[in-house]
């Protein structure tokens, strides 16, 4: 397999992760009741957005076709988190587990592909670091504003 088709799948399984996390957080901004928690979803979700821009920019550079939606498997932790989240008592706090879960899942995605930066344009390569490097800022966020819903539901 060429390096560009390689390069390709790569960066087609990262933009339908950013796809996921986009609606995801979209979703989760549409069930909470805090408006702060709310605004930050709505924050994160654009930021997906962006990196999926990103990631598609880069693949018009080496020619490749970019997939432009989500996953199956997205759709379904969406459904998921929608379910615990009725059922749940402080539904802010279950969606931030989920969330936290799918950011940790993301990281692994981008570690995976990192693991072939040899295979990868330079460019990429930084691209991808630096936003590996912000989900990794986001799953702390998340961790704090977790224990503040913990802490709020007591």
């Amino acid at each position: 397999m060429s390096n560009t088709v390689k390069t390709e799948n790569y960066l087609n399984n990262l933009i339908e992760k950013s796809y996921d996390a986009q609606h995801g957080y979209e979703n989760a901004a549409e069930v909470v009741d805090n408006v702060q928690l709310k605004k930050w979803f709505i924050s994160q979700a654009q930021r997906r957005t962006e990196y999926a821009g990103a990631l598609i920019n880069e693949m018009n550079n080496v020619n490749g076709e970019a997939h432009l939606s989500g996953s199956f498997t997205g759709d379904m932790h969406r459904s998921w988190t929608n379910l615990k989240a009725a059922l749940s008592s402080n539904k802010e706090e279950t969606i931030l587990e989920e969330c936290l879960r799918g950011e940790k899942a993301t990281i692994e995605e981008y570690e995976n592909v990192l693991e072939h930066k040899s295979e990868l344009p330079p460019t990429i390569v930084s691209i991808l670091q630096a936003q590996k490097d912000e989900v990794q800022s986001t799953v702390n966020t998340v961790k704090r504003l977790e224990d503040i819903a913990d802490n709020l539901d007591r």
